[in-house]
Parts: C-alpha cells; structure tokens; sequence
C-alpha cells in the first residue's frame, strides 16, 4: 500500500490548519510542501517561515520539495524550520552532492529528485547517499497536470537499481497521482504518492487519500 503525502499548494490557504488537521487524521502520512523561486519555475510559493509555522500543527512527515535554483542557498533554513525531508533538484545546481550532503549533515532526510525530461543516469552516483526519490510524473511548476505515463518507466529503472545494489530508498511521484495513475507507478515500485488536486479539490478529501490506498492494496 502507497504511502500517501498530501500537497498544500492546492489546500485552503485560509483554513490551512484545518486542512492539515484533516489529512493527519484521514491517514495520509507526509505533507508535501513545495518550494518555488519564480526562476527554477516560473511560480511563487512559501518560505522557511511557512515550515516554521506548520511544525506544531502536526506531527506527519514535512516532505519540503525545493523547486528552487542553487537549493544550497536555503537548505540549513529549512531544515532549521522543521523540515524531515528536504529534496533538491540535480537540474537546479551543478552541485548536487554537496547538496545532499548539506541536507544529511543537519540530520534531515535527504531526497533528489528529476523532472521527466531527465534521465535515472543522472542520479545514480547520487543514489547510495539518499533516503528517498522523486520522480516528477509531470513537468514541475504548477498543479493540476495530466499524469505523464511514460515516467513509470523511470520508476521501474530506479527500482531495479535499488534491488540490484541493495539500496533502501523510498520512490515517491509527484504530478497528476489519482486513484487511477497511481496503480501502474506502485506497481513499478514507487512507495509515496504525492497529491495535491485530487485530494483538496473535493469535498471529501479524506476519501481520495483512502482511494489512493485501496488503489496499491
């Protein structure tokens, strides 16, 4: 069964607790927060101080998706803030070891992630360093996206290097997840499920985190 984390950039801003409060109890076990610099991708969104304010608010994993160039830059404020994940782009910085090592030394997991036009090569020296991957199942930047099928294959890649040279990394998807996409990418071997419209835009939304894992049973 997928582990499901939760994407506030679709939440209510306004009754942002609320929500929060309302995955927490619906089972989902991180919320995903991403991080946008308006030049990496062209969207705005949060701050440390965002992390900051939502630590006290729940005890579920804060999974902080740094869509940002030269991640470098805000890696010991976030992990300052409460981060238990912090994941880095290696399309953001030309630096991505020393990125990492950054995240593992403040001792908050570490997770590197790639956009769909990248390939698994790009990650392996990085591989054995890592707590967790994303792969973008959709271009980054904005939600609502059609999940993009060929990134399964990604997926499947991954999980096989995992095996073949026993590497103990969680396989997360971010982009386009429903009840329905998800069922092929658990199957390749991703284990976390991020899900930001197809959570909060409905009116229940702790029925879709428990669809997602029906769906993975």
């Amino acid at each position: 069964m997928i582990k499901v984390a939760p994407s506030i950039l679709s939440a209510d801003y306004v009754n942002l607790q609320r929500d929060i409060e309302m995955v927490d109890k619906g089972g989902a076990e991180l919320l995903h927060i991403d991080i946008m610099d308006g030049a990496f991708v062209p969207a705005l969104s949060y701050g440390p101080g965002w992390v900051k304010a939502i630590r006290p608010i729940t005890d579920m994993t804060l999974d902080v998706h740094m869509m940002v160039e030269s991640p470098e830059r805000y890696v010991e404020d976030f992990a300052d803030a409460g981060a238990d994940i912090i994941g880095v782009h290696t399309e953001a910085t030309p630096h991505i070891h020393r990125a990492l090592q950054m995240i593992k030394n403040k001792g908050v997991k570490a997770e590197v992630v790639i956009n769909p036009g990248t390939p698994v090569a790009a990650i392996t020296p990085v591989l054995y360093m890592v707590d967790q991957v994303l792969v973008m199942t959709v271009n980054p930047g904005f939600g609502g996206q059609k999940f993009l099928p060929e990134t399964v294959k990604k997926i499947a890649e991954l999980n096989e290097i995992k095996k073949q040279q026993n590497l103990d990394f969680d396989i997360e998807i971010d982009g386009g997840v429903n009840d329905s996409t998800v069922v092929g990418a658990y199957q390749a071997g991703a284990t976390v499920a991020v899900a930001g419209s197809y959570v909060f835009d409905n009116d229940d939304p702790v029925s879709r985190i428990q669809a997602l894992k029906d769906a993975t049973k």
